[in-house]
C-alpha cells in the first residue's frame, strides 16, 4: 500500500541540511582559510574531568561512563576517581615534558574539590573550560528551559568563583536541548565543543552571544575507541597521528583545518597507555605545519579567508 502524501511533507526540509543553526557550505568551493602565523593545521586536546556520583540519577539517560552495576558501585566510581587523583597528573606530566597546553573541560562541582589539582593546570598555561554542572545535569530536547538556564548560570557562578572566565564549553555527554546554544551565548560563552559538523571553528546562530563551534572528533575520542571499542593502544595512537598527517597534507590546497580529540584521565591516564600519550604528542607535534594548542588560542588564531 502506498503512503499517504502527507508522510512526503516535513517542514524543516531545505536546501542542504534541516538545521540553521550554521550555514550549509560544502568544504570544496570555499575560499581557503588561514592561521594567524601560517600553521596548516591547528590540533588540540580536551581532557575532561568528570565528576560521577555513586547515585546517578539515569534522567534522561546515564552520562557515559555512570555508575553500571547497582549501588554502591565502587568499582566504577573509584576507577573514575583515579582518573582524577592520579591519571591526570600523568597527563600534566606529559604535557610538560612535550611542551603541550591543552584544553581541561571541568564539571563545575569539581572546582571545590580539585583546588590543587585546578591550581597545577592553570600554573602550566592550559586553558581551563566548563563541562557543565556535573555528569548528572545533562542537558536535553525535552529539558525545561528554567531548568536548563539554572545549570548554565550556577555553571558560570562556580567558576566565577574559583576564578575562572571561561569561554570554552563542553556539555555533560555533549547533549543539548534545542536553545543550548542560546543560552551558552546569554552566559558568554564563545565556543562549543559539542558539534562537529567540519573542519574548521564553525559561527553557529544564537539568541544570544556569538559562539564557534569547535569540531571536538568523537571517531577519536579515547574512552570510545580504547574502553567501548576494545581498540590497542598502537591504534588509537596510529589513528590520531594519521588523521594529523592527512588534514596538514589536505590543508596545503583547502585551506587552514583543526580538529581536537579527548584524553579522558581515567582512560588515556592508566599506567598502560602513558607511553601511547607520550608518542601521540610527539608525533602530532611533529607534523609539518601543524601546532597543537589550546581551543580557545586556535580559535582566536583562525582567519576565515586567506588574505
Amino acid at each position: 500500500m502506498p503512503l499517504d502524501d502527507e508522510y512526503l511533507k516535513y517542514p524543516r526540509r531545505e536546501r542542504g541540511q534541516d538545521i540553521d543553526r550554521y550555514a550549509w557550505s560544502p568544504a570544496p568551493g570555499r575560499k581557503p582559510a588561514r592561521f594567524r602565523n601560517g600553521e596548516r593545521l591547528g590540533v588540540s586536546i580536551v581532557v575532561p574531568l568528570e565528576y560521577f556520583p555513586l547515585t546517578p540519577s539515569g534522567k534522561p539517560f546515564k552520562h557515559p561512563g555512570a555508575m553500571a552495576t547497582p549501588y554502591p558501585d565502587l568499582r566504577h566510581y573509584t576507577t573514575r576517581d583515579y582518573g582524577n587523583r592520579v591519571g591526570v597528573f600523568r597527563l600534566l606530566s606529559a604535557f610538560r615534558a612535550a611542551n603541550v597546553r591543552a584544553t581541561f573541560a571541568i564539571n563545575a562541582v569539581l572546582l571545590p574539590r580539585v583546588a590543587p589539582l585546578i591550581e597545577a593546570i592553570v600554573s602550566d598555561g592550559h586553558e581551563v573550560a566548563a563541562h557543565g554542572l556535573s555528569t548528572d545535569a545533562i542537558h536535553w530536547g525535552d529539558i525545561d528551559p528554567a531548568t536548563e538556564r539554572d545549570y548554565v548560570a550556577k555553571t558560570r557562578e562556580a567558576f566565577d568563583l574559583a576564578g575562572i572566565s571561561p569561554k570554552t564549553w563542553l556539555s555533560p555527554a555533549r547533549q543539548q536541548s534545542r536553545a543550548t546554544l542560546d543560552v551558552l551565548g546569554a552566559h558568554g560563552f564563545e565556543i562549543c565543543l559539542d558539534w562537529e559538523a567540519d573542519t574548521v571553528p564553525l559561527p553557529m546562530k544564537t539568541n544570544g552571544g556569538d559562539v564557534t563551534a569547535f569540531p571536538l572528533l568523537n571517531e577519536l575520542d579515547d574512552r570510545f575507541l580504547l574502553a567501548t571499542k576494545h581498540q590497542d593502544e598502537e591504534s588509537w595512537r596510529d589513528q590520531i597521528v594519521e588523521a594529523s598527517e592527512m588534514m596538514a597534507t589536505e590543508a596545503k590546497s583547502s585551506g587552514a583545518e583543526c580538529f581536537g580529540f579527548t584524553m579522558t584521565p581515567y582512560v588515556a591516564g592508566q599506567p598502560f597507555r602513558v607511553w601511547a600519550v607520550r608518542e601521540i604528542l610527539e608525533k602530532v607535534s611533529g607534523v609539518d605545519g601543524a601546532f597543537v594548542a589550546p581551543v580557545s588560542e586556535i580559535c582566536d588564531s583562525f582567519l576565515p579567508e586567506a588574505s
